[in-house]
């Protein structure tokens, strides 16, 4: 198959994200899958907060029913953004393959290399992540199994109907159909965290390019030099155009879901300490260690991203600087200082995620949570 025409959903650095991603019609086509994944989950979550409000459960089932309101806010908040912005995503997916295309098209082993690697790691990160999905969704079904009082995987409120009740066929329904829309959430939630997992590893891969082609400088002739420089810089600033894009699609988002992590990781952690039983103690820790997992994941990657950055002016300044002429060293110099500034992703368009931020916010859920616990104990 000929680069050129490889089909987007079929770049294997995304493995098969988009492909789930078109099968839902939430990018590159527009059918009713997407109204049938996503319909269901709104109206569930607009229940999930009444049932909260009005709930005569038990403190356990209401902290987890607060935890699953959360988390399914953020879900249909994922969905919604990809269908109202899907020309742009669709726009900034192909700009990302004309890059990637570029790459694979280099007859330098060390960059086919790194092209490599970066495509199994972001396969690698995207298989866990769903693995991990669909273990939280098997916990999600299994949970009320074992509780001792009768309960739906999900809390909601249905006026004039006691789903409940034993005599009716009510509550083996509306499970069904809740065991049904979890693989369907699934499908909406991770594949998103391992898009833009993808697009920070390719950004990460394009640093290392630069630095690559900044330390391969001495063994170039004198007059080859400043045009390779040259490249550097007009490839640096598609590297920062390319994050700046980046963060315009999703850096409200990740605002959103920094609140988000921080409400669900605290709730988990109050669970924790009240589960009734062995079997939700598991799976509350299951929970945990998806949401948890797939938080670091993408801050362990923004964080890498900030400093492989910032280590393309350390490569410029390792390479034999001192034998060029003025002018070569003149434009070396501008390359260093636009790298001066490191790149970020940043969350709510002002503060960089990095690994800085997610121990600050560790440190207040703790903090919240050791509250919690005090009152409640």
């Amino acid at each position: 198959m000929e680069l050129k025409s490889m089909d987007t959903v079929e770049m294997p650095i995304f493995g098969s994200t988009l492909k789930l991603m078109k099968f839902w019609s939430y990018l590159f086509v527009h059918n009713w899958r997407r109204y049938v994944a996503m319909a269901p989950y709104i109206i569930i979550n607009c229940t999930q907060y009444v049932d909260i409000y009005l709930s005569t459960e038990s403190l356990d089932f209401i902290i987890r029913n607060v935890y699953l309101a959360v988390l399914f806010t953020n879900t249909v908040v994922r969905g919604v953004l990809l269908c109202v912005q899907r020309f742009s995503y669709e726009r900034f997916i192909n700009v990302l393959k004309s890059f990637y295309i570029e790459l694979l098209q280099s007859d330098d082993p060390t960059i086919n290399l790194l092209v490599e690697e970066t495509t199994r790691l972001s396969v690698f990160i995207s298989r866990i992540n769903l693995l991990m999905g669909c273990c939280t969704c098997i916990g999600f079904v299994t949970y009320p199994i074992f509780g001792s009082e009768r309960v739906l995987p999900y809390g909601m409120y249905l006026p004039t109907i006691d789903e409940y009740k034993y005599a009716s066929p009510y509550y083996e329904i509306f499970f069904v159909i809740q065991a049904i829309m979890a693989p369907m959430g699934c499908c909406m939630y991770i594949p998103y965290t391992n898009m833009v997992v993808t697009f920070t590893l390719f950004a990460i891969l394009m640093c290392r390019v630069l630095q690559h082609k900044l330390r391969s400088l001495e063994k170039l002739k004198i007059e080859q030099v400043r045009g390779e420089i040259i490249w550097c810089i007009k490839y640096q600033l598609k590297l920062s155009g390319f994050v700046d894009a980046m963060n315009a699609l999703n850096t409200h988002l990740h605002l959103v879901e920094f609140l988000c992590f921080g409400a669900m990781l605290c709730v988990l952690l109050f669970s924790l300490i009240i589960a009734q039983t062995i079997g939700q103690t598991v799976i509350v820790i299951a929970y945990m260690v998806m949401i948890f997992a797939n938080s670091v994941v993408l801050y362990y990657v923004a964080n890498e991203l900030y400093f492989q950055s910032f280590d393309i002016a350390i490569a410029a300044y390792e390479s034999n600087w001192m034998d060029f002429d003025v002018d070569t060293q003149k434009t070396l110099k501008f390359l260093i200082m636009r790298s001066q500034k490191p790149l970020a992703i940043l969350v709510g368009g002002t503060y960089p995620m990095n690994l800085k931020m997610l121990q600050s916010l560790l440190n207040a859920i703790y903090s919240f949570f050791t509250l919690l616990r005090r009152v409640y104990g």
